[in-house]
């Protein structure tokens, strides 16, 4: 059985103002050329289907025909809210497409029932999981010891009661400790949103969504496929591509990746204003049409740099100067990665600097019991 792996579409998004709506139109078209080329029994698309919880009119539109001409297609098609989307709005309808084989995820309730596909070697049993925070578990199971991601995770996945004597692929969209980042995704500090991979044990191929770049995290068969898009100027090494699985027989799973070409790719360019003028002018190359990052090495601020540049790299979505000036502006005493520290750690340290001694233990407990209820508020 062969699936195609999509997520983190984030239709509607904005990089540095500039609407990549025309971008995306263009990378769906192209994606629905792969498939066609591919065949697949399934599509499965891993969460972030918008970039925001309420998306644009436009954002719709382009969703509404992408999933009608995979539905046009005769495919069946998975569908899951990750941590930008709401899950009511894409759990909308669910039923009602259902019968146009586009299944959308309902809002987590509890427990996560299978569905299920059949090829010359049985059953595959597909389990679509949304984004969930401890608080969306705990909330249905009050009696178990849920304190982390990873804990929230086990107990979803383990009220699955999954039969490992089956094919089983989850679909879900966390964050896997150990898979590398960038700055276009959600952080959360000291790395609170982790979940451990071996709570993927039970199934033969896990489609992840939420971070940008393709990788596999533990093993082959755990996998981010990553945005069809380059979404930050962090992501312009990364090769985009569609992730092609394979289910052969239980035990045999095979992944490939079908390289994607954007119609305006990132790019970063550096040096002086002269330079930087000189090749645009006279060495024609993509710059002029892709989204371009210019780092200026002038040492004096070159007056209304954008609008000129703009005239040579219409796409400049970003300008910034790298001199003595700026150089010694960022040269701050003791900063640290704060991505690696607890907020109780951030909080504790703050409090000491404020107050000419560190934090009590009544303190401490006060402080980490309002930071989950606040955490429990905005999940």
């Amino acid at each position: 059985m062969k699936f195609i792996h999509l997520s983190d579409l984030h239709l509607g998004k904005r990089v540095n103002e500039f609407s990549m709506l025309e971008d995306q139109r263009y990378i769906l078209a192209e994606i629905l050329r792969i498939i066609g080329e591919e065949r697949p029994d399934g599509v499965l698309i891993a969460g972030d289907v918008y970039d925001k919880t309420v998306p644009s009119a436009e954002a719709v539109a382009l969703l509404d025909d992408f999933l009608v001409r995979l539905a046009q297609l005769k495919l069946q098609v998975f569908v899951i809210s990750g941590n930008h989307d709401s899950p009511e709005r894409i759990a909308f309808g669910g039923r009602l497409m259902a019968g146009s084989g586009v299944h959308l995820a309902p809002v987590y309730a509890g427990r996560v029932e299978p569905l299920t596909l059949t090829d010359a070697y049985g059953p595959v049993n597909l389990y679509l999981l949304p984004f969930l925070k401890p608080a969306h578990v705990r909330r249905f199971f009050p009696e178990q010891e849920i304190g982390s991601y990873t804990d929230a995770l086990a107990v979803a996945v383990g009220e699955m009661e999954v039969d490992t004597s089956l094919r089983n692929v989850l679909v879900t969209h966390q964050f896997v400790t150990g898979a590398a980042r960038c700055d276009s995704e959600e952080l959360s500090v000291g790395g609170t949103d982790n979940v451990d991979v071996s709570v993927f044990a039970p199934f033969d191929y896990v489609a992840l969504g939420h971070l940008h770049g393709p990788q596999q995290v533990g093993r082959e068969t755990v996998r981010y496929c990553g945005t069809p898009l380059k979404y930050s100027f962090s992501e312009v090494g990364h090769h985009k591509s569609v992730t092609v699985v394979e289910l052969g027989e239980k035990g045999q799973v095979s992944v490939r990746t079908v390289p994607l070409k954007p119609i305006r790719d990132l790019a970063e360019l550096r040096g002086t204003y002269e330079e930087l003028t000189f090749r645009g002018f006279y060495e024609g190359t993509s710059w002029q049409r892709d989204y371009v990052h210019i780092t200026l090495t002038d040492e004096e601020d070159i007056p209304d740099a954008v609008g000129k540049l703009r005239i040579i790299y219409p796409n400049l979505m970003k300008l910034d100067y790298d001199n003595k000036r700026t150089r010694a502006g960022v040269l701050l005493d003791g900063a640290e990665d704060v991505q690696q520290r607890s907020p109780l750690d951030l909080l504790e340290e703050f409090y000491e600097k404020q107050n000419g001694q560190p934090m009590g233990e009544a303190q401490r407990a006060f402080a980490w019991s309002l930071m989950e209820t606040i955490w429990e508020g905005e999940a």
